[in-house]
């Protein structure tokens, strides 16, 4: 790695109090013009003062002490590399209050951070820009000179001079409106003070949108704007919204602290949302629901999404993280609590066992790397926080908190926050302060706990066996690191303190003892279970660990996978240990194949999404070897049964969830080739783009991935013109998913020159691409040859955000081969992306595994389809 750059956090001499800020965004020639009038308070006497500031052009700036005169600074002196600029005085400026001033000019750009600008379509059909914001992490200096720390809090007094045609936004509700002296076209709209808050939640819009409202129970002014001509699409969220804000409150006894809330969708947008604090931003797919053209699975997100920003106005906005370092905890947090207000909003989701498989064993694939890193990282310079904006610290961070939670309870946990959130309020905190406030409520060892999940990196693996000693059963357990590589066989053994819970067939739902593993080794007693009654460690998949079962035990577990009496997100938990397992070589990938033919009579739409993964992985493996379609036919065995129940048409009296399953099981069907389901689709899809019958949202990706895969120039052609006809963003995403299932080597790549065409957002061609490297193995060389091709292109769109770390792993992880892990890695030590380093490695360390697990495992599992074949066993 790179040596760091030295970083330095802004000198303490002057601190702000309050910004009168006024901006000036043009429209036309993408510029905007500031005025800044600043009450400071210069701390210790000094003769200049340090701001953050970057792609900003000071034209004027002066101080003026407390009914003194204002003095002018002599000089700017701009530190580029460090966004910073100084202001030298000629004299000495005084400890006490004053007044900075500062006129400066900047560009609206098209990076979609800072203030930029963000291109739409009117109803008519004219090509237009609004202006907006994205200032997380350290991007509000592109907005105006400004100390942009978390812990440097100040309230703001906004003004926007904007069209008179145009809505004007930010973080508070409008006090004034009213036409500006020098143009008669413009109007300046004030904003009331804000509370005390930090500089990357403050947000401002200027573009054209209409909306819908209500007031929240407890009397909250609640706005959805979409853009003009769909008002409609943001009654889901504002019910979501309307919801959650009563249920929040309500959960940590904290009132919403802001007279109002405005949810937004912006056209161009890198992540899903932010959390301004009363003005949230979310791409269009992230926050805009069709009755007609939407799919569960969107609506799904939407409310996750919602649910996650709205969290943030108490966790994250009332009290803010001291530095970066402490972003886990802003975002782990967010991401755990969404997944309680779904559930409050929403009890048919079944919401959290789909965490399990969405969040839980995502962090555990990346955090079982080398290349992993602590869910608390110490971050220096700003460009090192896009880094941290991983798995690590929102899944893992997510899954370490629902775990405490779960150890805690869920009286004294709220307890526990309701003192954090009152005892912080308007200030910032660290992790600790979390844990304190935690520990103070429960009266347990919180941070001793916490320590070892959240400041070493890894998670242990938990070897178990059991002795029946009379009409007791003798568990010996023993910990170890869990590494993807295999056994763990380093020097140190890092130790983690584990909340152990264990139940057995006698009550499969409740734990027969809980137990905190502080060792290395720890021997139990269950008292009274009976030998042919099996035992279950990790209840409810809630411990962030794995468990590996001695033979005996685990030949026990697997008639209740056939007979369901275990709880699914166990039946899940236990296949996603066995999978990881293999994939590490500690036991054969043939054992899971045999394991995963148990799951026939499964009904949990989640458990089929996480076999269906672990099958997806094991399908791009053997992409690798001449046996590929031995293994499709392995998928359709396992997922006709399932797909011949469900059938294409919802039956009366289904909900979200079987609405969901029957996409995944068509879906992976049409993919590996399944010649009833092809035909089908093929059928359907004729109707849909005849206008015949046209396809239900849910049905649109599994047809779509079908009939491409299968297709031709033809089927490609109509899908673009599907894509260019979509009024909906959500639809446009979906085929631009799927489009990389085309397997012909022309066609892929006049897939992969679309991604980069106007036809594709900027935050969509990434999504583009990976679809390709992930549709075939053709589509996998294609994709980074194109990547690499295109690197100047897309490494200057990007440039140092997250989507460009999304980008390189999508579209290298999947080879399996000892040399691609060297060309990756040349290829980026000669084209550095310093934000994207710690994916290069855990990329290159992935392609090493995967070429180990195929030497390893290819041939066993080969003979294992063949044997398989020859004589179908009934099931």
């Amino acid at each position: 790695m790179p040596e760091k750059r030295p970083f330095e956090r802004l000198p303490a001499e002057v601190r702000p109090l309050n910004y009168g800020l006024c901006l000036k965004p043009d429209l036309v020639d993408f510029t905007f013009e500031g005025k800044l009038e600043a009450a400071v308070e210069v701390k210790h006497a000094t003769n200049q003062i340090v701001m953050n500031c970057a792609d900003i052009d000071i034209i004027t700036a002066s101080y003026a002490p407390e009914g003194d005169e204002e003095v002018h600074a002599t000089g700017f002196n701009y530190q580029n590399e460090d966004e910073k600029v100084t202001l030298s005085f000629p004299s000495t400026l005084q400890k006490g209050m004053g007044t900075l001033k500062i006129d400066f000019v900047g560009e609206l750009n098209d990076k979609m951070k800072g203030f930029y600008r963000s291109k739409y379509t009117t109803p008519s059909g004219d090509t237009r820009f609004a202006a907006v914001t994205q200032f997380e992490a350290t991007d509000a200096r592109r907005a105006f000179p400004c100390w942009d720390e978390p812990a440097i809090k100040a309230t703001f007094d906004i003004s926007l001079v904007v069209p008179k045609d145009r809505v004007a936004l930010s973080n508070m509700n409008i006090t004034d409106r009213r036409p500006y002296p020098d143009d008669e076209n413009l109007v300046e709209v004030k904003f009331a003070r804000t509370p005390v808050m930090s500089t990357y939640l403050v947000a401002f819009v200027v573009g054209e949108y209409d909306f819908v409202e209500t007031r929240s129970t407890d009397g909250v002014l609640v706005r959805v704007y979409t853009p003009v001509g769909k008002a409609e699409q943001g009654k889901f969220a504002l019910e979501v919204a309307a919801k959650t804000l009563p249920f929040y409150k309500d959960y940590f006894n904290v009132p919403y602290p802001l007279p109002k809330i405005d949810l937004i969708a912006i056209a161009d947008f890198a992540a899903g949302a932010m959390e301004n604090w009363g003005l949230v931003t979310y791409r269009e797919t992230a926050l805009l629901i069709d009755p007609k053209n939407s799919c569960s699975s969107s609506r799904q997100w939407v409310a996750l999404v919602v649910g996650h920003e709205l969290a943030h106005q108490w966790f994250g906005n009332l009290v803010t993280m001291e530095w970066w370092t402490h972003l886990w905890l802003n975002e782990g947090f967010a991401s755990w609590i969404e997944y309680l207000c779904v559930d409050h909003c929403f009890p048919e989701y079944d919401i959290w066992t789909q965490f399990v498989s969405a969040d839980y064993t995502r962090a555990q694939e990346l955090d079982a790397l080398d290349n992993s890193h602590p869910i608390e990282v110490n971050v220096g310079h700003p460009s090192e926080v896009d880094e941290i904006f991983d798995a690590i610290s929102y899944s893992k961070g997510a899954s370490v908190i629902r775990m405490l939670h779960d150890y805690i309870g869920d009286e004294d946990f709220r307890k526990g926050m309701h003192l954090y959130l009152t005892k912080f309020q308007h200030k910032n905190a660290a992790t600790e302060d979390l844990w304190e406030s935690l520990e103070h409520a429960s009266g347990k060892p919180i941070a001793a706990v916490m320590n070892t999940w959240t400041k070493q990196m890894g998670f242990p693996l938990v070897y178990v066996e059991a002795e029946q000693q009379e009409d007791d059963k003798v568990l010996k357990l023993v910990q170890k690191k869990f590494c993807a590589s295999g056994p763990y066989s380093g020097e140190d053994n890092p130790l983690w303190m584990i909340p152990i819970s264990i139940c057995t067939s006698e009550d499969p739902a409740h734990a027969k003892m809980q137990v905190l593993m502080d060792k290395p080794e720890l021997t139990l007693v269950l008292k009274d279970v009976k030998p042919e009654q099996w035992v279950k460690l990790n209840l409810g998949t809630v411990g962030f660990y794995r468990t590996q079962y001695s033979s005996n035990m685990l030949e026990n577990l697997l008639p209740a996978i056939r007979d369901l009496s275990l709880p699914p997100v166990d039946r899940l938990g236990l296949q996603n240990d066995l999978f990881s397992l293999a994939r590490a070589g500690i036991i054969s990938t043939v054992e899971v194949l045999k394991v995963m033919e148990a799951f026939v009579n499964e009904p949990n739409y989640t458990v089929w999404s996480d076999l269906s993964c672990n099958l997806g992985i094991l399908s791009t493996l053997l992409s690798h070897t001449d046996f590929y379609e031995e293994i499709q036919a392995f998928i359709c065995d396992i997922f006709s049964p399932i797909g011949e129940k469900l059938g294409w048409d919802p039956k009366p009296g289904e909900g979200h969830l079987d609405a969901l399953l029957r996409g995944l099981v068509l879906g992976k069907l049409g993919k590996a080739g399944h010649k009833a389901t092809l035909e089908e689709a093929r059928r359907r899809f004729k109707d849909h783009v005849e206008g015949k019958h046209i396809l239900s949202a849910d049905l649109r990706s599994p047809v779509y991935v079908t009939v491409l895969k299968h297709g031709d120039s033809t089927t490609l052609d109509t899908m673009l013109k599907l894509h260019k006809q979509a009024d909906m963003q959500e639809e446009k995403n979906r085929i631009e998913r799927v489009l990389g299932a085309i397997s012909q080597p022309e066609l892929i790549q006049k897939v992969l020159t679309f991604a980069l065409s106007e036809e594709v957002r900027p935050q969509d061609t990434v999504s583009v691409i990976g679809g390709v490297a992930g549709g075939s193995k053709q589509g996998r060389k294609a994709a980074w040859k194109f990547v690499r091709d295109n690197w100047e292109e897309l490494y200057n769109r990007y440039q140092g955000g997250f989507l460009i770390s999304r980008l390189i792993k999508l579209s290298v992880d999947g080879f399996a081969i000892d040399k691609m892990a060297a060309e990756v890695k040349a290829f980026f030590e000669s084209h550095p992306a310093p934000s994207a380093e710690r994916t290069i490695q855990q990329c290159c360390e992935n392609i090493l595994l995967n070429a180990a697990w195929l030497k390893r495992d290819a041939e066993n599992v080969h003979q294992y389809l063949l044997q398989r074949k020859a004589s179908p066993t009934a099931v």
